[in-house]
């Protein structure tokens, strides 16, 4: 018996050969796998392909053009007249391993066997159903472009090299999965990013042992970044072509994964998940300020909910004059397990407009401000401070840039929450402080996640807060090590 990773070199004898791949493939038993018995120029040939990955129109060509061969022209050096001459194609290869064979075939290109030949070619006219490049729900801009990553891997190289026509533009691919040969492609700038940080990810890679990659990137990232107990995300993810470019000319190195639409950009600190490609779409101005906004709003999705929690049960706590923040309508409930279900409710809805059609979204809405706001006020299950301030911690929840980072905030406001319930104002303290000591402590590939914060750096703290204009932007970031500082 061949094991996967063992080679089987293809044997002289062309119906050995064909028998060896019509069973590794399954041809009579997928009724999407084909093999087709041919003879041309006096020689048993056979192509095995995948329906609906290859482009028929080529394949029916190139037949055209094999059947117009005279024995007398494949007479000697059969091979290499097959592929310098008579296959006139752009994508043509040959391998004398018939299990790659079975793994290529399978991922849309097609193997001709010619009998006589030691060697099968693989002709690379395959496609994949695919949707148009659109622009990202999670990334929308007032201005911009308008296109987006898809779930085919050549689309998304090809829209990042559009936008980056460097020589020392990197493209290097692999294939991660023992079963499922996923194509993966790392993707750098050779003369900027750190070289040591692109190969300790190529090891990282070519570490996984799993039979395959069922979540595409996210099992990527759980693999490669670890963590797994930590809900704040290590690596950053985007759909579109110019955040990716701008994240290459900084140094940042970026995978993508086949079958699907996200990037993975390496490495990303906490600072990263908070910053928004309309912000560079603006006035430098107008940009801090939707970055100053876009921060208050963060910060009051992780604090404000605890902090007036604090005051309510602690009322000595609120100035002189400020009496209109604390509980003014006492409910039987306790605030806590009000703020919990909240929680909870919230977190359903948005599951529930997950899988809810499109069509239906506003009814969802509208059944969804009448149950937890208005009735539940009125029924006494909720007071109007509860729902008020919960309110303004989900629209700060929503305007986090990065989905990922936003969950983990969420989690973190109930787990800081708890903890204020629990022990007062030393649970609050305390809550912030373990947090910051977390966060100070992680790292995402050897960069801390808190610069330029922790350690502190004043040229990148102010790049931080302030949407710095681009002229201005004539430093790569340091911590990325890039072998060119300099823009």
């Amino acid at each position: 018996m061949t094991y996967e990773g063992e080679k089987k070199y293809v044997s002289k004898d062309f119906q050995e050969n064909i028998d060896y791949l019509s069973e590794r493939l399954g041809v009579k038993k997928s009724f999407d796998v084909i093999r087709l018995d041919l003879e041309y120029a006096g020689r048993k040939m056979a192509l095995f392909m995948v329906d609906g990955f290859v482009k028929d129109d080529i394949l029916h060509y190139l037949m055209k053009y094999l059947s117009r061969l005279e024995p007398e022209q494949l007479e000697e050096n059969t091979l290499d007249k097959l592929l310098k001459t008579y296959i006139p194609y752009v994508e043509i290869d040959k391998t004398n391993d018939l299990n790659s064979i079975v793994h290529t075939v399978l991922a849309g290109p097609t193997a001709l066997v010619v009998d006589g030949i030691d060697e099968v070619i693989l002709i690379d006219a395959r496609t994949y159903p695919v949707r148009g490049p659109e622009e990202p729900d999670m990334e929308r801009v007032v201005r911009g472009s308008r296109d987006g990553y898809v779930e085919t891997i050549v689309f998304n190289t090809a829209l990042t090299r559009r936008r980056i026509r460097d020589r020392s533009l990197r493209m290097e691919y692999m294939q991660v999965g023992r079963r499922s040969k996923t194509d993966v492609v790392i993707c750098y700038l050779e003369d900027i990013a750190d070289l040591d940080h692109v190969e300790d990810l190529k090891k990282s890679l070519k570490a996984i042992d799993t039979d395959g990659l069922p979540m595409g990137e996210k099992t990527i990232e759980e693999f490669i970044a670890g963590r797994h107990l930590n809900p704040y995300p290590m690596v950053r993810y985007t759909e579109r072509p110019d955040t990716a470019a701008a994240h290459l000319y900084e140094g940042h190195v970026i995978i993508f994964v086949d079958g699907s639409p996200s990037a993975i950009i390496t490495p990303t600190t906490f600072w990263h998940h908070l910053q928004h490609v309309e912000e560079y779409r603006n006035k430098p101005v107008v940009g801090a300020y939707l970055r100053i906004v876009r921060f208050i709003g963060v910060w009051a999705s992780l604090f404000l909910l605890p902090l007036w929690y604090l005051f309510a049960i602690n009322p000595e706590l609120l100035p002189p004059g400020t009496d209109f923040i604390g509980v003014n309508d006492k409910r039987q409930i306790p605030l806590l397990i009000q703020f919990l279900l909240v929680e909870i409710g919230i977190d359903v809805l948005r599951m529930a407009a997950i899988h809810t059609p499109s069509s239906l979204a506003t009814a969802l809405g509208l059944v969804a401000a009448l149950m937890i706001g208005q009735v539940a006020v009125e029924v006494g299950l909720l007071t109007y401070e509860v729902v008020l301030y919960l309110s303004i911690a989900a629209i700060g929840t929503f305007a986090t840039p990065s989905y990922e980072l936003g969950l983990a905030n969420r989690m973190f406001r109930i787990i800081l929450l708890l903890f204020t319930a629990w022990l007062g104002v030393i649970g609050f303290v305390a809550g912030i402080t373990c947090w910051l000591i977390m966060l100070a402590r992680m790292k995402s590939f050897n960069v801390p996640y808190l610069y330029p914060l922790i350690p502190f750096n004043y040229r990148g703290m102010r790049d931080v807060l302030l949407r710095a204009p681009m002229p201005l932007k004539n430093r790569r970031p340091p911590f990325l090590h890039p072998k060119d500082p300099d823009r």
